[in-house]
């Protein structure tokens, strides 16, 4: 388990950081050409260049836990990145409809798991609270079917700034939060239709019992680790300083095997991979958890099963960014491998798909709900914002998990 969990492997010293070869890039990495003025030393840079100086090259996981969630400057903690003025948008940001139809989601799965008269619902990485407010609409609108089960809100954020948002969105302002930054439970409040909320930094110390969880767009920030093939077997990919240029970042082999490469499947035929170990950890305890106490996940992310090589890439102001330049200022992403997830999963539960989020959402009666919404603009004189053209039903997959009945 230390293993899972660990970020990044040992440091290098600075004559093997002399000697490790640059690596090919391919078409999301630095393309070693950009002007000076393209590529700003942020705090984040003079913060990573004096950890390799430090330390010695870095692990392409240890740069994306540094640069997404560094406590001090880290891209998610103190910032909305959301939005049109954001640098990316997400499906709930586009439409009610994507969370009203989850929300329809996770009550069919009570019933159909014998309506416990309690249930707690787990959001992994909530973004601004829009698609759990949608899910808590299609609760209070059922409320006649949920009457007499005790519902509540668990929220997993290292984000201080959207945690805040969140909040706005989510809570009764006549009802003051609870505030503890020290506690697991850093805050504590009431949804505006009456259900507890609670926040965490870290999913194990959301309290274990009936959960539905939901991941969306979560596990595709999740640091990972890169590796190559050469001739002489997999080399783990690492992020160095340039010699070229003082301020620069750029991509190099290791000269020898990295204990990460443990998670390299041995009859895997690409000649690039991505593996992450927080994404493995996450999963076995969603398992267990599931295993344990009941309930089911859904997870929804742009991922592939297993076929993938380089996905790793940023976006700022929703485009395309270099993963190396001006760190800390845009989103770094990396493709969701769902067959990995399923290995790790390790038959605790049964898990279902992935199936494209198109399918999963048309098979839910999203146009069904779409001419409804529409018809009812129509009625009211107004022109309606999204047409079922315009209603952008993007390529992220679907992976969920129930509790296995085994008799």
């Amino acid at each position: 388990m230390t293993v899972l969990v660990r970020s990044g492997v040992g440091p290098l010293c600075a004559v093997a950081r002399a000697a490790i070869p640059s690596i090919w890039r391919g078409k999301y990495f630095s393309s070693g050409n950009e002007p000076a003025e393209n590529n700003p030393v942020t705090p984040m840079l003079r913060h990573l260049m004096y950890k390799i100086k430090s330390t010695g090259p870095i692990t392409v996981a240890e740069y994306m836990k540094e640069v997404l969630t560094n406590p001090a400057k880290g891209y998610y903690v103190y910032r909305d990145m959301l939005g049109e003025q954001g640098d990316f948008i997400t499906s709930p940001e586009i439409s009610q409809i994507f969370g009203e139809l989850l929300g329809i989601w996770f009550i069919s799965e009570w019933m159909a798991t014998g309506k416990s008269t309690a249930f707690q619902l787990v959001e992994l990485g909530p973004g601004r609270g829009t698609l759990v407010g949608d899910i808590l609409r299609v609760f209070t609108q059922l409320g006649s079917v949920l009457k007499n089960c005790d519902i509540s809100v668990h929220l997993v954020e290292v984000s201080q700034k959207l945690s805040e948002i969140q909040a706005l969105t989510l809570t009764e302002e006549k009802v003051p939060l609870e505030r503890n930054a020290g506690s697991p439970v850093y805050m504590k409040g009431v949804t505006k239709s009456g259900i507890p909320i609670s926040w965490y930094r870290h999913l194990h110390d959301v309290p274990k019992g009936y959960s539905f969880y939901l991941a969306h767009e979560f596990f595709d920030v999740l640091p990972v680790h890169k590796f190559q093939k050469t001739p002489q077997g997999w080399r783990e990919v690492f992020i160095d300083i340039d010699p070229q240029v003082s301020d620069k970042l750029r991509f190099v082999l290791a000269p020898s095997a990295t204990p990460a490469e443990a998670f390299i499947q041995h009859d895997e035929t690409r000649d690039h991979v991505e593996v992450c170990p927080d994404a493995g950890v996450i999963i076995e305890e969603l398992s267990q958890r599931i295993a344990l106490t009941g309930g089911a996940a859904l997870v929804a992310d742009y991922g592939h099963d297993g076929t993938k090589t380089d996905t790793f890439r940023g976006f700022c102001g929703h485009k395309l960014h270099d993963v190396l330049i001006a760190p800390g200022t845009a989103d770094l992403t990396a493709d969701v491998d769902f067959s990995y997830l399923r290995r790790m999963a390790q038959g605790k539960v049964a898990s279902l798909g992935p199936i494209k989020q198109h399918t999963f959402l048309k098979n839910m009666g999203i146009d069904v709900r779409l001419k409804v919404l529409l018809d009812k603009s129509f009625q009211l004189g107004h022109f309606p914002l999204q047409s079922a053209q315009e209603i952008k039903i993007k390529e992220t997959h679907f992976i969920h998990c129930r509790l296995s009945l085994l008799v």
